[in-house]
């Protein structure tokens, strides 16, 4: 291994990469139990305030296996799609853990939610006028944009003067509107900054932000302050984890003092995706073939960007683990650019990483791939997705999404199957 995070942690259990790769096929996600456990319950308790809760963002991971586990450790979840909400109540969820911030929905999206029971948020007038129409006299929650951003990269930055997200702080005057018009009763508001920040500054703001807007509105139940808590992806380099102690105890504070305004029984939520996720998955690929052009070593691996999109979508970093197939014999380090086996010229998982030197059939780790990852995989020159693996508490591998299979790529066509003996 290559800066062995993984060893340090014990995250493949009883088993090892060679052997889950052997097992299961590469590329592979490979998720660890207790790394997931442990961030629900430090996101859980992140806030000391007597009405919290964490609501997990399906978004990052909807693996209905994961979804059952952040259940079981109290969590209530955030749903962006129809699709997200039929997988948590499969996963056990009950419509009211549930709430649904939908963005440029359909008229039957909303209802969707609403026949089941799971509270609503609507992100524009259009978009609250469409809900007074289709629900009348029904509950409703509205996105706030706090005029506040943050994020690794502007893709991700939700909050501010370029995003389309949330209504604008400006505009509460057309809110009563619309909401006396259709008889419609504010339950909540909700916001969201941006995804990645590692210090607590902005969010802070963000916070102050948002109460003061809650309180031009009476008889809210609830205020969800949004997510977007980092994760270290620079573990090599030693990155500090984003500080909670210090950053929750001020939040509660802040809570508590607006609530004791009058207040007392308002419900404060954050909805954390990342940070649930993030650490506990990894993904494997192996080495395919080796190569040299213009100076630059690029190591070819099955690990395409069908994938794992971020580093491309985003350029992002994730640290890279190698386990050789001869790990006593561990060769000096090389810089490689490792590159996956889609037809495109960005297909760049990470450039230019001081390595041990590679062979064919060394297996890659790409660390902190459990957020964003499957969940924006594809089937992009009809890739196979890969399977998703769970190393239980007790150390032991289990399936918990199979891989995509030939006949998967076939499944949804209206037409006639192919002939039989073709594949």
């Amino acid at each position: 291994m290559h800066n062995y995070y993984t060893e340090k942690v014990n995250f493949y259990g009883s088993t090892t990469p060679h052997e889950l790769i052997k097992q299961f096929g590469s590329p592979l996600y490979v998720y660890n139990e207790a790394i997931l456990r442990q961030r629900c319950r430090e996101m859980a308790g992140f806030i000391q305030y007597s009405n919290y809760k964490a609501n997990y963002s399906t978004k990052a991971n909807a693996n209905l296996e994961l979804l059952k586990i952040v259940h079981e450790e109290g969590l209530h979840a955030d749903a962006m799609s129809p699709g997200e909400i039929y997988v948590l109540l499969a996963a056990g969820f009950h419509p009211e853990e549930i709430f649904y911030i939908g963005n440029n929905v359909s008229e039957e999206e909303m209802l969707y939610a609403v026949n089941l029971g799971i509270p609503v948020s609507v992100d524009s007038l259009s978009q609250l006028d469409t809900f007074g129409e289709i629900n009348p006299g029904g509950k409703v929650a509205i996105r706030i944009n706090p005029g506040i951003g943050a994020g690794h990269n502007e893709k991700v930055i939700t909050g501010g003067k370029k995003t389309k997200f949330g209504i604008n702080p400006d505009r509460i005057k057309d809110i009563e509107a619309i909401l006396k018009k259709y008889n419609l009763n504010l339950i909540g508001i909700n916001q969201h900054i941006g995804s990645l920040f590692m210090e607590g500054d902005v969010y802070l703001e963000s916070v102050k932000t948002i109460l003061t807007i809650a309180a031009c509105f009476e008889g809210l139940q609830f205020i969800d302050l949004g997510g977007g808590f980092g994760i270290p992806y620079h573990k090599q380099e030693k990155e500090e984890p984003l500080e909670l102690v210090q950053f929750g105890r001020r939040i509660g504070e802040l809570l508590s003092d607006w609530a004791a305004g009058g207040n007392p029984d308002i419900l404060f939520k954050i909805e954390p995706g990342r940070y649930i996720t993030a650490e506990c998955g990894i993904l494997l690929g192996t080495v395919h073939a080796l190569k040299e052009n213009s100076g630059i070593c690029y190591a070819g691996t099955d690990l395409g960007f069908n994938t794992l999109v971020r580093p491309v979508m985003y350029d992002s970093w994730h640290d890279v683990e190698v386990y050789s197939k001869n790990p006593l014999n561990f060769p000096e380090e090389k810089s490689y650019t490792i590159v996956g086996n889609i037809c495109e010229s960005g297909d760049i998982m990470a450039r230019e990483r001081k390595l041990p030197s590679l062979s064919k059939g060394d297996v890659l780790g790409i660390m902190d791939a459990g957020a964003y990852g499957y969940s924006m995989s594809s089937n992009y020159n009809n890739r196979l997705r890969p399977a998703e693996v769970l190393i239980g508490t007790g150390g032991k591998p289990r399936l918990i999404r199979r891989r995509d299979t030939l006949e998967d790529l076939l499944r949804n066509f209206c037409s006639d199957p192919l002939p039989a003996g073709r594949w």
